[in-house]
């Protein structure tokens, strides 16, 4: 992309600018209309989330999808989430299992479950099933995961169908896993173990098995179809087991690393998923979707100033204007996380945005839901050039750390070829829902009311 100018702009001018450039949602069936023409014909559209516990996020993103879906012949959706757990819902929305939606979602119990445990996604999943429900195999939408955590349950797929099809390759894979376990299951205790020379590393036997399967795979002629698609699911697994290693092994060594190991395990994974579905014949549509630190380009905020990249960068550079990346933002109002790792899930107050972020400016434009349309808007691109602060929510959200924890700078025109931002958002609805999800906070102004 070009280089932008990056001139400072006055609030006001700024303000009158964004208002000038925005198209606002009114939540109408064709308030999408500005983002699917900016699509187009690209084949990636990479849909993001500003937290992994935001509602109107992911229903907005579920809506969106429905339209690739339906009007741009979009054949799959690639999810941050494990690919052995979404896997089973990928068999479910294909009617291949007897899975009714809340159970075929029952694979995602790791923490953070509420990110893919929740209505919306329920709902959307059951609408895709409905949707494939009268079309042939090839032309089914799918779902997938692109992330790495299932070391121990990508083992146990790997072995499964090695059983089914090659009893010997899965004895000697079963030999080679065994090298894990010390660790009784703990990817982490594994990769502290490794790293600090407690325990010697698995690389070698990861690798070896991950050979063998790829070598077993090229001998064999499989068709596209189920057999095909079997096949692409077990190689798949024994690759993350791979990358999983290395990612455990890297943790401790520092966050640059091990946040590259994994995104770019998401990158290889979509790719592969790319090549894979389009044996059935056209070149598939993947919609994408992942928190915004994964899939705005990084190279345009902080993260690229410490070395870091992500899937939205890594995607851009491959696929050019092929690829689409789309980022939400919210001013205030409710999410859903915790507040320590593996902590239950609480309804936690959003604060308003920080002075002077992203945020901040989206807000004093008084317009409540809008898309910036970046990409091919030249003169919006110039407005937003300048490097502001903008907020991240993960599965934790801590706001009396808040600056520290959740905010980073970023161009924004670089960042995202669009933006949409809903002013305030309540927070996302799991299954299950706990007793402290269901605690209310006082309000800001409490006792006062001022």
């Amino acid at each position: 992309m070009s280089e932008l100018r990056t001139e400072s702009h006055s609030l006001p001018t700024l303000l009158q600018g964004l208002r000038s450039h925005m198209q606002p949602l009114n939540g109408g069936p064709r308030q999408y209309d500005g983002l699917m023409a900016l699509i187009g014909r690209a084949r990636f559209a990479l849909l993001g989330e500003a937290s992994h516990g935001t509602h109107e996020f992911y229903r907005e993103r579920a809506e969106i999808t429905k339209r690739l879906i339906t009007e741009k012949n979009f054949t799959a959706v690639a999810v941050e989430a494990d690919w052995p757990d979404a896997w089973r819902v990928n068999r479910y929305v294909r009617g291949l299992s007897d899975d009714v939606a809340d159970t075929s979602l029952s694979g995602f119990k790791r923490f953070p479950a509420w990110m893919w445990r929740n209505t919306v996604v329920r709902d959307f999943v059951e609408w895709l099933r409905i949707h494939n429900a009268n079309l042939s195999p090839e032309r089914q939408v799918g779902l997938y995961g692109l992330d790495l955590y299932s070391l121990f349950s990508s083992m146990q797929a790997v072995l499964a169908y090695l059983d089914k099809v090659d009893p010997e390759a899965a004895r000697r894979a079963r030999a080679r896993y065994a090298c894990f376990d010390h660790a009784a299951e703990d990817s982490q205790a594994y990769g502290y173990a490794a790293s600090f020379g407690l325990k010697g590393s698995c690389e070698d036997e990861v690798v070896q098995v991950l050979r063998e399967m790829r070598r077993r795979d090229a001998e064999v002629a499989l068709a596209p179809g189920l057999e095909a698609d079997e096949a692409f699911y077990a190689q798949q697994n024994a690759r993350l087991v791979r990358n999983a290693e290395e990612y455990y092994r890297t943790m401790f060594q520092g966050r640059v690393s091990s946040w590259n190991l994994r995104d770019t395990h998401m990158v290889e994974t979509l790719f592969a998923l790319d090549s894979h579905l389009a044996a059935t014949g056209s070149p598939p549509h993947i919609a994408v979707w992942a928190h915004n630190s994964h899939l705005g380009d990084a190279s345009a905020t902080e993260m690229g100033d410490r070395a870091e990249c992500n899937v939205g960068q890594l995607v851009r550079d491959r696929y050019a204007d092929d690829a689409v990346l789309v980022g939400f933002s919210t001013h205030h109002g409710w999410v859903t996380a915790a507040s320590n790792w593996d902590e239950p899930p609480e309804r936690k107050r959003v604060r308003a945005g920080l002075a002077g972020s992203w945020e901040d400016v989206f807000h004093h434009t008084g317009t409540p839901r809008f898309l910036l349309p970046l990409r091919d808007d030249a003169g919006l691109r110039t407005l937003v050039a300048q490097r502001r602060l903008q907020r991240a929510i993960g599965v934790i959200y801590r706001p009396d750390t808040e600056r520290q924890s959740h905010y980073f700078f970023t161009h924004l025109a670089q960042q995202f070829d669009a933006l949409i931002h809903i002013d305030e958002t309540d927070a996302l609805e799991p299954l299950e829902v706990e007793q402290a999800w269901n605690t209310r906070e006082a309000a800001e102004t409490f006792p006062s009311g001022i």
